[in-house]
C-alpha cells in the first residue's frame, strides 16, 4: 500500500516532508512484529499511528487492546495487565484476565507509557523479552504472543537520566521510534486539516458551508497549536457551531486561540518557557473541569438508578457522554440535552417542627419499595450497580466503566472506597 492509500485510509492529512516521513516509517515497521516507541506532545495523533500500524500487520484480524497507562491507579495496573488470582487482594473474588492475555495473537496499545510506575516496568520488560507473564497472586508462568506500541508525550531518555524511567526498557520498547512532530513545524498541513474538519462538521451538525477568508487562513497558520490537532479540530468545530455566517474571519477565530486576544493582540511566537508555562495551566484547568463533568454525569446517573429502582425496574443502563471517551475538554462539545452543571431544586421550607427542634420526615414511616423492601441510599445502589454490572461483564473493570457511563478512573476509585469501607467495618 503507498503512502497516498495509507492517508486516505486511516484520515491522515497533510502533504509535509515530516508527515510523509511518518506514513513511510508505518509502511515498513506495520509489515514486522517489531515493538515501536511513538512520539509526540500531546494531540499530533499517537493513538492514529498506532491504529495504522496494526492495520497494516499481518494481525490486524486479532484484538488491538488500548491501554492509558495514565488513567489507572499505580496499585491496580500491574492486576489490569496481567490479570489477578482469586483471592490476590481484598476484592478479587474471582480469577479474571489480564490485558495481555486478552491481547494474545493481537496488538496492545500502552498509551502514556512514561506514567507507568517501576514496579510494572519490571514486569513488562519481561513480557517483551519472552512473552512470559503471571497473574497477580499466582506462581503460575503463562505465555502470551503479542505486539506492543507504546506512546508518550514525555523524552523518555530525560526520563531516564532522571531515574524514573527503566533503561532497560526505554532501550526495549526503542526498537523503532517514530517522532511526530508538532503541527506548528509542519505548517503547510495546518489549512488541509481545518477545512477538512470544517467539512465534517458541517455535514455532522447539518450546517451551512464555511470558508476561510485570507486573513484567516494567515492567523491559523501563524498560531503556534500548543494543543496540536486536537485544538484545531475543537477550534472547527465551535466555528461550525457557533457561527451563523458562511465565512470565517481572523476576527472570529482570535477569541478561540489561546494567546491571542479578542481584542486583536497576540503572542504567537512564544518562546517555549512560556509555552510550557501556559500548558501547565491549561491541563490544570482542563482536570478541574473534567472532575466537575464526570460529578454531574454521575450524580445524573444515580438518580436515573434509583428512580428505576423505586419503580421496581431493572436498573438501566446509561451511555457515556463522548466527552468523558475521547478526553476533549472543550466546553462546546456539551450537547444541548445535557443538563446544566448545578440543577434546579425546589427550596425546602422550613416548618414550624423543624424550629422545634422535631422533623416531619422522623414521623413518617421510611420510604420502601413496591415489595416492602426498605428503599437504599445512594450509596448502597450505586455499589450494587457496579457489583451487579462487575458480575455481568466476568470482572472486567473497562467494560463495566463503559456500561455504567463513567470513567475507568472513577470506577477504580469507587472500588477502592468501598474496599477501605469493608475494611474498617470488620
Amino acid at each position: 500500500m503507498d503512502r497516498e492509500a495509507i492517508q486516505e485510509r486511516f484520515g491522515i492529512i497533510g502533504k509535509s516532508d515530516a508527515l510523509r516521513h511518518v506514513i513511510d516509517q508505518v509502511r515498513l515497521v506495520g509489515k514486522t512484529d517489531v515493538a515501536v516507541l511513538v512520539q509526540g506532545e500531546s494531540g499530533v495523533g499517537k493513538e492514529l499511528i498506532a491504529h495504522a500500524i496494526r492495520d497494516l500487520s499481518n494481525r490486524r484480524h486479532g484484538p488491538m487492546i488500548i491501554v492509558n497507562c495514565g488513567a489507572i491507579p499505580e496499585g491496580l495496573l500491574e492486576s489490569e495487565l496481567f490479570g489477578t488470582e482469586k483471592g490476590a487482594y481484598t476484592g478479587a473474588g474471582e480469577r479474571r484476565a489480564g490485558y495481555f492475555e486478552e491481547a494474545n495473537r493481537g496488538t496492545i496499545f500502552l498509551d502514556e507509557i512514561g506514567e507507568m510506575p517501576q514496579n510494572a516496568q519490571v514486569r513488562l520488560l519481561r513480557v517483551l523479552e519472552s512473552g512470559e507473564f503471571s497473574r497477580v497472586g499466582s506462581a503460575t508462568t503463562q505465555k502470551t504472543d503479542t505486539r506492543v506500541v507504546a506512546a508518550t508525550n514525555k523524552d523518555l531518555s530525560r526520563e531516564v537520566e532522571a531515574g524514573r524511567f527503566r533503561e532497560d526498557l526505554y532501550y526495549r520498547l526503542s526498537t523503532v521510534v517514530i517522532n511526530i512532530p508538532p503541527l506548528r513545524q509542519r505548517k503547510v498541513d495546518i489549512l488541509p486539516l481545518f477545512e477538512q474538519f470544517l467539512h465534517k462538521y458541517t455535514q455532522n451538525y447539518n450546517a451551512a458551508g464555511k470558508t476561510l477568508t485570507d486573513d484567516a487562513r494567515q492567523l491559523l497558520q501563524e498560531y503556534r497549536w500548543p494543543g496540536n490537532v486536537r485544538e484545531l479540530r475543537n477550534v472547527a468545530e465551535r466555528m461550525v457551531v457557533l457561527l451563523r455566517k458562511g465565512s470565517v474571519s481572523a476576527e472570529d477565530l482570535r477569541p478561540h486561540l489561546r494567546g491571542v486576544t479578542a481584542s486583536g493582540s497576540s503572542d504567537l511566537v512564544r518562546v517555549d518557557h512560556e509555552e510550557r508555562r501556559d500548558a501547565g495551566g491549561s491541563r490544570e484547568r482542563e482536570l478541574v473541569y473534567r472532575a466537575l463533568v464526570e460529578l454531574r454525569i454521575e450524580i445524573r446517573e444515580l438518580k436515573e438508578q434509583i428512580a428505576q429502582l423505586a419503580k421496581g425496574a431493572a436498573p438501566v443502563r446509561v451511555t457515556s457522554r463522548r466527552l468523558l471517551e475521547s478526553g476533549e475538554s472543550d466546553l462546546m462539545m456539551m450537547r444541548e440535552e445535557d443538563p446544566p452543571f448545578i440543577e434546579e431544586v425546589p427550596y425546602e421550607i422550613e416548618t414550624d417542627d423543624e424550629e422545634n427542634g422535631t422533623s416531619a420526615e422522623s414521623t413518617e414511616r421510611p420510604l420502601t419499595l413496591p415489595d416492602g423492601q426498605p428503599l437504599p441510599t445512594l450509596e448502597d445502589a450505586e455499589r450494587h450497580l457496579i457489583e451487579e454490572a462487575l458480575k455481568r461483564f466476568g470482572g472486567n473493570r473497562r467494560q463495566t466503566a463503559r456500561a455504567l457511563g463513567i470513567s475507568e478512573r472513577t470506577l477504580y476509585r469507587k472500588l477502592k472506597e468501598a474496599e477501605e469501607e469493608e475494611e474498617s467495618s470488620s
